[in-house]
């Protein structure tokens, strides 16, 4: 397991605003989408909650790695890069539904296993 660097774990609690989940579909054609129902499971592991995911739920089906990007209070940009897992039961999804809004629906929890780090054009891991 690749643990986020303590400057990007950092960053993460101090985000602003939604983030930026990215995915591919079979043909490498990209496709973005903000989520605000987000959360750190652990060092290495980001978790987007899917409430209400088409393109990127096929995308994720077919095996698309994944890219959250987001932006502290302070204006900094972070992107986080790694495999998709996609849970519905167990840990993760458990840990989800706990911070999940009601008013969602928390169909599963995509779980973003940390590969990669940047802090603008820095890689950082």
């Amino acid at each position: 397991m690749t643990a986020l660097p303590e400057k990007v774990s950092n960053a993460w609690e101090n985000r602003e605003g939604p983030i930026i989940l990215s995915t591919v579909n079979k043909l490498g054609i990209p496709n973005s989408i903000y989520a605000t129902c987000v959360s750190k499971y652990s060092e290495d592991t980001l978790v987007v909650a899917n409430n209400y995911f088409s393109k990127t739920l096929e995308n994720i089906s077919a095996g698309s790695k994944g890219s959250i990007l987001f932006i502290t209070k302070e204006g900094k940009s972070y992107q986080v890069k790694g495999r998709i897992e996609y849970h519905k039961e167990g840990a993760v999804f458990e840990d989800m539904k706990k911070w999940n809004p009601e008013k969602h629906p928390g169909h599963a929890a995509t779980a973003l296993r940390v590969e990669e780090a940047y802090s603008g054009a820095e890689k950082l891991l």
